[in-house]
């Protein structure tokens, strides 16, 4: 798998978006969708990533993920949000989101940033997200930046 930023604009990763925020918003209470949308992801303050596979002339989309710098903390710490993460459903549970995962944390400390958040569903069908973050070192925190207390999401944070 190559990873490469940028490129919202390819067909693939527009149909994987819009496929994860209608998936997001069928399985998501209103008001608790969090996801972002191709505009929301074409701001200066986000990094978007794919994942591809090559396979001869075509490419395939493999995952997708984003890192949005979001205000310092209250020390001054840099801090980053985990946004958009997505493994396409042929692919799922091949490891794709754990490398896409590593390569967002690599992506955080080589910019500067000092700890890295995200929010998430709190129901079983984000379980394996869950699990996914647990097993890279993130802890379950209180909301962050502009999120508020909601019994559909969970926080997550870790620092680098």
């Amino acid at each position: 798998m190559r990873i490469v930023q940028g490129n919202l604009d390819h067909p693939a990763i527009i149909d994987l978006l819009r496929f994860h925020l209608d998936t997001n918003i069928a399985v998501t209470p209103p008001g608790s969708v969090h996801a972002l949308d191709l505009a929301g992801l074409k701001v200066p303050e986000i990094a978007f990533f794919a994942g591809w596979e090559d396979s001869g002339t075509d490419d395939v989309l493999l995952v997708i993920g984003a890192i949005k710098e979001i205000e310092p903390e209250a020390d001054g710490r840099r801090h980053g949000e985990i946004k958009s993460m997505r493994t396409a459903e042929a692919h799922r549970a091949k490891g794709l989101g754990a490398v896409m995962l590593d390569h967002l944390i690599a992506h955080a400390r080589s910019n500067g940033l000092e700890r890295l958040s995200l929010e998430t569903g709190s129901f079983d069908y984000f379980e394996p997200a869950r699990k996914l973050y647990e097993k890279r070192g993130f802890s379950y925190c209180e909301p962050f930046g502009d999120y508020v207390l909601d019994p559909n999401s969970v926080f997550m944070t870790k620092v680098l």
